[in-house]
């Protein structure tokens, strides 16, 4: 639906009967009466209308809306976008507090896909926590079902070009193949994916959240971010400091250093490599081996010393790939593999796949050429380049990121590279969004926030905690002793308990809280 710039000028100084009126017609309904008494609204998000949520069931018992919002939030009556938007109701309506709007993080990911998956977690969203809210989560602009960001004219481009992906860089002169992949991809996005590639910063989708608070009618936001979604919310807290009333964020980043870093960094250090995230990897890596060996028979990679095995594995498959299962693991793809299922806190899985491969590796068959292939389906590629790059100020040169790594290696082995490289493709990126959101990231919130972070986190690493809640006006953080990312993954009871009483309250836990882990991985 598009809206001419004037049709509502009306509309917006009528008396509050004229407003319902309009509401009843089923048309956006103006905001204007929650704007008054802020010290700080964004003015972009004040002035669009409220959608109108038609919600209707659509299985196992939730139900499903479409919201209608700005493309572009400085002509709020101009080009509008779909956003698809996931319900599940309190099951006490007579204690339901309200809504708890959830963002699971990535960018990327599709949230009405994530809460379909994972509402049932009791770690994640406890029965008592579901009492007393409806959880919401959405696709956010660019993802999946709400305009996506598409690079390819077909399923069958997409596949064809994200599955030949050079692998991550290992050694000097692999990096050419690398950047020209990406600089092609950039390109493709840009003559691919419309405006919305100039619309997609997270700013963006803060202004979203909160047409959708107004839309599901509460005065003030219950959120719940994860990862990626930390962001989102304190972008959303410093846009609308005086609209929260909690928020939760679990498995928190750094937000200054995740959109210009600090002191200069944003144009010579690369994203992930200012957060220290191969530091956070690494970390994580070390308490898993460390726990493999106190599992002893119940961690596959037990039998010697997995430290030890992991460095020989390491070292063979820098010579060759590595056979297993008819598949070649070269040297970057068993290092992506440890650290992508340290991320998931799937220890056993990653003890298995790192016993099979040295295993396999001292043998002759071992031995082979290096095979390409991989399927993919979605746009989690897309909207992942689309938001973060939109978001973050990041170097340009190629070679900034050839100098990184070489240091990054010699500085965390094994690991040091990953994060050079997962946002590389960045510095390529023909879009941008002039709306994004730089700070201050220090404006006093309506309530305090509540930050949880495991001791051991390979994303979102424990210093890149404190320092988000640091530049926050009022937070505290919750350490989990446990290893991996986010309550999601780092199950504990203990910190589920926190989060949802002080969602219930508002009120913080004590100074230096601490949360134990429900159990071991290899329980």
């Amino acid at each position: 639906m598009r809206l001419r710039p004037n049709r509502f000028r009306g509309v917006r100084r009528a008396v509050s009967a004229v407003v319902l009126a309009v509401g009843v017609l089923g048309l956006p309904v103006p905001a204007h009466a929650d704007d008054g008494a802020d010290a700080y609204v964004d003015p972009l998000a004040s002035a669009a209308y409220t959608p109108v949520l038609a919600w209707s069931e659509c299985q196992d018992g939730f139900e499903c809306a479409s919201a209608r919002v700005p493309l572009d939030y400085n002509q709020p009556n101009g080009e509008q976008i779909d956003l698809a938007v996931l319900k599940l109701a309190a099951t006490d309506p007579a204690q339901r507090l309200g809504t708890l709007f959830v963002n699971f993080g990535g960018p990327g990911p599709s949230g009405v896909d994530r809460l379909r998956e994972r509402a049932q977690w009791p770690w994640l969203f406890s029965p008592e926590l579901r009492a007393r809210f409806d959880l919401v989560s959405w696709d956010p602009r660019a993802v999946a079902r709400s305009s996506a960001a598409r690079c390819f004219s077909s399923v069958e481009q997409q596949l064809a070009f994200l599955g030949s992906v050079p692998e991550m860089p290992t050694a000097p002169g692999e990096e050419t193949a690398y950047y020209n992949w990406s600089r092609d991809f950039a390109e493709r996005c840009r003559q691919q994916a419309g405006p919305i590639l100039d619309h997609a910063s997270t700013a963006n989708t803060a202004r979203d959240l909160e047409l959708l608070r107004r839309a599901v009618g509460d005065p003030k936001l219950s959120y719940h971010g994860i990862s990626y979604g930390t962001q989102v919310g304190a972008v959303y807290a410093n846009m609308f400091p005086s609209r929260v009333r909690a928020m939760a964020f679990d498995g928190s980043m750094d937000f200054e250093g995740n959109v210009t870093g600090h002191e200069g960094q944003g144009t010579v250090v690369p994203l992930d490599t200012r957060q220290d995230v191969a530091q956070g990897i690494s970390e994580t890596f070390e308490a898993f081996l460390r726990q493999c060996t106190a599992a002893g028979p119940r961690c596959d990679f037990a039998a010697g010393d997995p430290k030890l095995k992991w460095v020989v594995l390491a070292e063979r498959a820098r010579l060759s790939p590595i056979r297993l299962d008819g598949q070649a693991w070269t040297y970057s793809a068993i290092i992506n593999a440890a650290a992508e299922l340290s991320q998931s806190s799937t220890y056993p899985e990653l003890a298995t796949l790192l016993q099979r491969l040295f295993d396999a590796g001292t043998t002759l068959p071992g031995i082979l050429p290096i095979a390409k292939g991989a399927s993919y389906t979605g746009n989690r590629t897309e909207a992942f380049h689309a938001i973060q790059c939109a978001d973050s100020t990041v170097p340009t040169d190629p070679e900034i990121y050839t100098r990184a790594a070489f240091s990054e290696d010699q500085r965390v082995p094994f690991f040091g590279r990953i994060p050079v490289f997962g946002s590389a493709t960045c510095a390529f990126w023909q879009a941008h969004d002039a709306d994004r959101y730089t700070g201050p990231w220090n404006r006093r919130t309506a309530a305090p926030i509540l930050v949880l972070n495991s001791r051991f986190d390979p994303a979102t690493p424990l210093p890149g905690a404190y320092a988000g809640a640091e530049q926050l006006a009022a937070a505290r953080v919750v350490v989990i002793e446990g290893a991996g990312h986010s309550s999601m993954y780092v199950p504990s009871s203990c910190a589920e308990r926190i989060k949802r009483e002080y969602l219930f309250t508002g009120e913080l836990p004590p100074d230096g809280t601490r949360c134990g882990i429900d159990r071991s991985p290899f329980d």
